[in-house]
């Protein structure tokens, strides 16, 4: 239990007591998808309350976001700063690493939530698809943690080191679970091409415009997988 309790400390805002070691957790990184079920269920417990599928779907983008303490989300927010820098790779990776928030992230951050929020409203189960969309987010930060080469020094780095390239297949094996819900064979189907895809798109993008990745695009690959796929749900 300890790499999972290491993993909720540095995924959520939950009040779990002493802060454990980080290396329990980074060396077992396959294991994000877990921290997806935690947050996503927490969320659905005030949501199950509310009829209203507008509030409902409100509670659950804030929920989802402030669980995690918004520490993805500033991610996306510095990804779209670095998406949107004019010039060489070094300009964008300064853009990306800027503590202050540009045009390129406040674009990024109002875009991704406004999908999230639509497709959570039109979803035709909107606590199945909160867990799926959470879960996806979660198996797409493994991946990258995985397979993004990191191109400077710091948590996503620490983490890649002590990744191996069998640690997605086994995060895949932890979104099984997933096949409980009340949700058909295809959406689910529909939900894992989505999952997959949208890291390897980050990964591709990220390697040609940054020269690799870093913690910051692994966090917002969680905001925009979670979005995606939840869009993709509600539009099959």
């Amino acid at each position: 239990m300890k790499p999972v309790l290491s993993l909720l400390q540095f995924t959520s805002v939950l009040p779990l007591g002493k802060t454990l070691d980080f290396d329990l957790f980074a060396r077992h990184s396959w294991i994000f998808p877990i921290a997806g079920y935690v947050i996503a269920l927490l969320v659905a417990v005030p949501v199950f309350f509310i009829t209203d599928t507008t509030l409902a779907a409100a509670v659950a983008v804030a929920g989802v976001i402030l669980l995690s303490g918004a520490h993805h989300f500033d991610g996306l927010l510095d990804l779209g700063d670095g998406l949107m820098a004019q010039g060489d790779r070094e300009k964008r990776r300064c853009a990306l690493a800027d503590r202050y928030v540009g045009a390129g992230g406040i674009t990024a951050g109002f875009v991704v939530t406004l999908l999230l929020f639509a497709g959570l409203h039109a979803a035709t189960s909107l606590i199945s698809t909160l867990i799926i969309g959470e879960v996806a987010a979660k198996f797409s930060m493994a991946f990258l943690t995985a397979y993004g080469t990191p191109f400077k020094e710091g948590m996503h780095s620490y983490l890649h080191q002590f990744a191996k390239p069998y640690f997605p297949f086994l995060s895949l094996l932890l979104c099984i679970p997933l096949v409980l819900l009340p949700v058909s064979p295809f959406h689910l189907a529909v939900a894992a091409i989505v999952m997959i895809l949208c890291p390897m798109g980050l990964l591709i993008v990220s390697e040609r415009l940054f020269g690799g990745v870093n913690g910051d695009v692994v966090g917002a690959a969680n905001e925009i997988t979670r979005a995606l796929v939840i869009v993709a749900l509600a539009l099959a």
